[in-house]
């Protein structure tokens, strides 16, 4: 067996994916995993020090390191209404949000950037784990919120109030799916090994579709305290057809964001090759 580090984050949509292939319920091709589960903007950072083989990643960190990681074809999340939102305990116009302390899921989270695109001036941020966002703009500690997962299901029935939804402004702006995050590897692994897991992923992630209840007690273990609708809204909201491979859509979405980031100096120049060379067999 050869093991690699591998790391994802806690909720629903990542540990549905990764189930299979962890806990060696399908083929892994020899291969075995030492996971680390963590937030999302920890998984960034530990990608900027280069520490995890393969690890889950916002688009937007992912554009900084195209020359130490490269994308594979499957376990991206990106769609359409998928996207982050804002939101405030009081109804603010979108004109209002300048002035506003907002707190963020992670400097290099893909929300982050879509709210940089939108609002280039509201820079009086606050950053915080994405489970406590949504109680620290309850507690006044923020003026709004910028949430992801399953908080987009829950905001409304605490009282909040949608400012914008950042996807949906992506959308427009765009025309173009919304990438929020997607499983990279280390760009120095050999083209076969990239093939191999590329492999090992989309397996795993056709077993969970084919298998949903085979994969709920390792969903359900993971994501404490969220109910059991929520936690099945969050895996059909963020793993579909383009988790099972990116596709030409996907890909172009991944390229809308990196050029646009670009464009506005947010990242710098990207590595020419992002994407893993080869499809998945099916």
């Amino acid at each position: 067996m050869q093991k690699l580090t591998l790391g994802y984050s806690p909720c629903p949509n990542d540990t549905f994916i990764f189930d299979a292939m962890v806990h060696h319920k399908i083929d892994t091709e020899g291969l075995d995993f030492e996971v680390t589960l963590a937030d999302v903007e920890e998984l960034n950072q530990k990608a900027f020090k280069q520490e995890l083989d393969i690890t889950k990643l916002s688009y937007h960190a992912f554009g900084s390191l195209t020359n130490e990681y490269i994308l594979m074809n499957s376990g991206s999340a990106l769609g359409s209404g998928v996207g982050p939102l804002l939101i405030a305990k009081k109804e603010y116009s979108a004109a209002e949000v300048d002035q506003l302390k907002i707190s963020i899921p992670g400097k290099f989270t893909t929300a982050n950037f879509l709210l940089s695109i939108a609002f280039p001036n509201a820079t009086n941020k606050v950053e915080m784990l994405f489970s406590d966002i949504e109680q620290a703009v309850i507690d006044g500690k923020v003026d709004a919120g910028l949430i992801i997962h399953e908080n987009r299901f829950t905001y409304h029935q605490r009282g909040l109030h949608k400012i914008m939804d950042m996807g949906a402004f992506w959308e427009a702006k765009t025309n173009a799916l919304i990438p929020l995050g997607g499983i990279v590897l280390r760009r120095t692994f050999d083209e076969a090994l990239q093939q191999k897991l590329d492999r090992v992923l989309r397996r795993s992630i056709e077993f969970a579709f084919a298998n949903l209840e085979s994969c709920m007690d390792y969903v359900r273990a993971n994501a404490q305290e969220m109910e059991e609708e929520v936690m099945k809204k969050h895996i059909e909201l963020y793993v579909n057809e383009y988790s099972v491979d990116l596709g030409e859509k996907g890909r172009y979405a991944v390229e809308s964001l990196f050029n646009l980031a670009v464009h506005k100096e947010i990242i710098a120049e990207v590595h020419p090759q992002i994407f893993i060379k080869s499809k998945p067999l099916t």
